[in-house]
């Protein structure tokens, strides 16, 4: 059996455990992956990152890195690879920092959607997550939608919209007459026409102008407290059906963990919000 060093870390209580890889090893299996976030067999959490040095990174990665010096390396709680975590590059951001990994305020991270830029915000940190679009614009632009959700809570599929920020989200508007707090996200939704490989839906409630809230079921996870990406497609989908309005590119997204904030510029759009490490030891690997 192997033992690893570990962290623990959240940002609005989406929480991850991260794995120093710092001369490529450990590598993690899905195995491995599913019993560092089993809550009561192992650490708990989300998702899992591995913390690599860019030398260390994939071919594929290292040749799209620019000027990053360490790949992200997330895995689902599942196991499943994803493209990358929004909330999970704040938390990985602060794991380089309390650790001396990086010597300048603003940094990059590689990740398998592309490289991400940090910047610190108040007590955590802000992220462009890059270029985002409509997953089908011309659907879109027709209906004002592009697929429908069925979710336990409502009686009729719900209208939705599908953004692509370098991982896939869906996006519902909840009518007046839906409550939020009552959907069951114990379950998956079903999507229609649903994403060769799965997407993350979150159900948005507006509360004024640019102020919404929303929960989220994450593909590969489950509800979580917390999607940063999600936010960032919630606000991005809202903004879109009030028209795009010039005066509403900051938004503040609620989430049950607390709350980040979104800002949109144009064909970008960047996330806001704490991130903590909050415990470090060791952990045995099961044989």
């Amino acid at each position: 059996m192997t033992t690893i060093a570990f962290a623990k870390g959240e940002g609005t209580l989406n929480d991850f455990v991260l794995v120093p890889a710092l001369d490529g090893a450990p590598e993690l299996d899905a195995r491995e992956v599913t019993f560092l976030a089993d809550r009561r067999a192992g650490i708990g959490g989300d998702g899992v990152i591995r913390v690599v040095p860019i030398e260390h990174a994939p071919e594929e990665i290292r040749q799209r890195a620019e000027d990053a010096r360490w790949f992200m390396d997330y895995r689902n709680h599942d196991g499943s690879i994803a493209e990358m975590c929004g909330n999970g590059t704040r938390v990985f951001a602060r794991y380089l920092v309390d650790h001396g990994l990086v010597d300048t305020p603003e940094f990059a991270i590689a990740t398998r959607a592309g490289v991400k830029r940090i910047t610190p915000a108040g007590d955590g940190f802000a992220t462009d997550l890059g270029p985002w679009r409509l997953a089908r614009p011309a659907d879109a632009a027709e209906r004002g939608m592009d697929g429908v959700v069925q979710v336990v809570g409502a009686e009729d599929p719900l209208p939705a919209l599908s953004l692509d920020l370098g991982n896939p989200h869906t996006v519902v508007a909840l009518p007046p007459g839906i409550d939020l707090g009552a959907l069951d996200l114990t379950h998956a939704p079903h999507v229609d026409p649903h994403p060769e490989h799965g997407t993350n839906v979150e159900f948005v409630r507006a509360l004024d102008p640019g102020h919404i809230s929303m929960r989220v079921h994450e593909r590969g996870v489950g509800e979580t407290q917390s999607c940063g990406t999600g936010a960032a497609a919630a606000a991005l989908a809202t903004w879109w059906w009030a028209g795009q309005p010039a005066g509403q590119l900051d938004w503040r997204v609620d989430v049950p963990g607390g709350t980040l904030g979104v800002h949109i510029a144009g064909d970008r759009v960047a996330l806001s919000g704490p991130a903590h490490v909050i415990a470090e030891g060791q952990v045995t690997l099961p044989g």
